[in-house]
C-alpha cells in the first residue's frame, strides 16, 4: 500500500487498528481466564494455591518486564519487538489451552505475559510516532485506551460462552487466530521505527525489580497456607527487603536508572502509582474472588457467572468515558475522589454476600463497584505526569502502567489467601477504595501541584550520577 496523498491516512488508522487488536487480546486475557478458574481447577486437580499462580504468573512477569521491553523496542526497533511479543503471546496461549498439569499452565502463562510486555508499551509509542498531528494522535490513543477497556470488559462473558460450550482450554486458544492476524498484518503495515536516542539497559535494576515483585507476591500467596514463620516464607520476606535497599542505592547511582527515584518527589506522581495498584488490586481481587463465589458457593455455571459481571463491564466502560471528560473539564481530582468512593460502596456492599443473597442486590453491588473501577483509571495517568517534563511523560506513564499490572497480582494474592473468609476479602476490596478516595484528594491538591511542578523544574536537568 502506498504511502503517499489519500492514503496516508487510511495507513494511519490501519496501524491504530493493528495496536487495537494487539492490546485488545492482552486486556482480555486478563479478566477471560478468571471465569474458567473453577474448571481448571477440577479437570487439572489444581489447588488454590496454584490457581493464583496461574493468573499471576501473567500480571507479575508483564509488571517486572513492562520497563525493559520498551527501552529494548526503542533500541532494536519498535516494529520488530512488537512482532516478537505477539509471536510469544500467541505461542504462550497455544501452550497454555495444551497444558497437561498446573505447574505447565503456570509456566506457560508467564510467557504469555512476556510477549504481552511487549505490546502495550511498544503500541503506544507506534501510535505516537505514526500519528504526528496532536489531535489526531490524542483520537487514537483514545480509541486505543477504550479498545483495551471494551476487551476487558468482554472477557468474563466471552470466557463463560466458551468454558460453558467448549471447555477451559478454549479461553487461552481464542486469542491464537487473532495474535496470528496481528502478526501477519503487523508485517505489512507498521512502519518500523526507533528512538532518536535509545535509553541505556538498566539490568542491575530490572533484576532487583523482578526479585522484589516476585518475592512479595510468592510470600503473599504462600505464607498463609505454609505459616509466617515458615523459614521460606521469611526468606522471601528478607529478599523482598534486601531487594527495594539494592533498588534504591542501584537507581541512584545510574545515569540512566530503570526507575527515576526523583519521580517519587511529586506527590501527584506517588499519589497516582499508589492509587493505581490499589484500583487494580481490588478489580484482579474482585475478578478472583467473584468467580469462586458465583461458582462455588451459588452453583452458577460458568456461562452465567459471565453474564452476572456484565453490570460490573458495563460501569466500568461508562465511568471511563464520564471520567476522561471530567478530568478534561475539571481536573484529575473529582474523578479520583468520586472513583474511590464508588469502589469502596461496590466492596462494602459485597461484605454481607451469601449462598441466599438476592440476584437483584449483587447486580447493584457489582455495577456500583465497576463505576468505580472505570471512573479511576482515565485520571491516574494524567496525575501522574502533571508537572513532569515532556521527554519524560513516557517512562512515568509506563511506571503507572507496571504498578496497575503489580496491583492485579497483588489483589489476587491477597483475596486468594482469605478467600475462605470471603466477607473479609470483600471487605479489603472495600478498604482499598478509602484509600484511593483519600490518595486521590492529597495528591491533586494544591501544594501536591506546586511540589510537582518544582520537581518537573528539577528532572528538566540531567541527573547527578553519585
Amino acid at each position: 500500500m502506498s504511502t503517499t496523498g489519500s492514503a496516508r491516512p487510511v495507513r494511519r488508522w490501519l496501524v491504530l487498528a493493528i495496536c487495537c487488536l494487539s492490546v485488545g487480546v492482552t486486556g482480555i486475557n486478563l479478566t477471560i481466564v478468571n471465569v474458567a478458574l473453577p474448571s481448571i481447577s477440577a479437570d487439572l486437580h489444581a489447588s488454590l494455591g496454584s490457581l493464583q499462580w496461574t493468573v499471576d504468573a501473567y500480571s507479575l512477569v508483564m509488571a517486572c518486564l513492562l520497563m525493559l521491553s520498551g527501552s529494548m523496542a526503542d533500541r532494536f526497533g519498535r516494529k520488530r519487538i512488537f512482532r516478537l511479543g505477539l509471536a510469544l503471546f500467541s505461542l504462550g496461549s497455544l501452550l497454555c489451552g495444551l497444558a497437561p498439569g498446573a505447574g505447565w499452565l503456570i509456566a506457560f502463562a508467564g510467557l504469555q505475559g512476556v510477549g504481552g510486555s511487549m505490546l502495550n508499551p511498544v503500541a503506544m509509542s507506534i501510535i505516537v510516532s505514526v500519528f504526528a498531528d496532536s489531535r489526531e494522535r490524542a483520537k487514537a490513543i483514545g480509541v486505543w485506551g477504550s479498545a483495551i477497556g471494551v476487551t476487558a470488559a468482554a472477557g468474563p462473558v466471552l470466557g463463560g460462552l466458551l468454558v460453558s460450550g467448549l471447555g477451559w482450554r478454549s479461553v487461552y486458544w481464542v486469542a491464537v487466530p487473532i495474535g496470528i492476524a496481528a502478526l501477519l498484518l503487523a508485517r505489512r503495515f507498521v512502519p518500523e521505527s526507533k528512538a532518536a536516542r535509545a535509553r541505556a539497559v538498566d539490568l542491575p535494576g530490572q533484576a532487583l525489580i523482578i526479585v522484589l515483585f516476585a518475592s512479595v507476591v510468592a510470600a503473599t500467596i504462600e505464607g498463609p497456607r505454609a505459616g509466617w514463620a515458615n523459614p521460606w516464607i521469611l526468606g522471601l520476606i528478607v529478599l523482598a527487603v534486601l531487594a527495594l535497599a539494592g533498588l534504591l542505592v542501584v537507581e541512584r547511582r545510574r545515569a540512566e536508572p530503570l526507575i527515576d527515584l526523583r519521580f517519587f518527589r511529586s506527590p501527584p506522581f506517588s499519589g497516582a502509582n499508589a492509587i493505581s495498584v490499589l484500583m487494580s488490586a481490588a478489580l484482579g481481587g474482585f475478578l478472583f474472588l467473584n468467580t469462586f463465589y458465583l461458582q462455588d458457593i451459588r452453583h452458577f455455571s460458568p456461562l452465567r457467572a459471565g453474564l452476572m459481571i456484565i453490570p460490573m463491564a458495563f460501569g466500568q466502560a461508562l465511568a471511563a468515558t464520564v471520567s476522561g471528560r471530567l478530568v478534561a473539564a475539571r481536573g484529575s481530582r473529582l474523578p479520583l475522589a468520586l472513583g474511590g468512593a464508588l469502589l469502596a460502596l461496590g466492596g462494602f456492599l459485597l461484605v454481607p454476600s451469601t449462598a441466599q443473597t438476592g440476584s437483584a442486590y449483587l447486580l447493584v453491588a457489582y455495577a456500583v463497584f465497576g463505576l468505580g473501577a472505570g471512573m479511576i483509571s482515565p485520571p491516574v495517568t494524567h496525575t501522574a505526569v502533571s508537572g513532569m517534563p515532556p521527554d519524560q511523560v513516557g517512562v512515568a506513564g509506563a511506571l503507572v502502567a507496571c504498578a496497575r499490572q503489580f496491583g492485579i497480582a497483588i489483589g489476587v494474592a491477597v483475596t486468594g489467601s482469605i478467600v475462605a473468609s470471603s466477607h473479609a476479602a470483600w471487605a479489603v476490596l472495600g478498604g482499598c477504595g478509602l484509600v484511593a478516595l483519600v490518595l486521590g484528594v492529597i495528591s491533586t491538591s494544591g501544594r501536591a501541584k506546586a511540589a510537582a511542578a518544582r520537581n518537573g523544574r528539577q528532572l528538566s536537568h540531567p541527573k547527578p550520577v553519585r
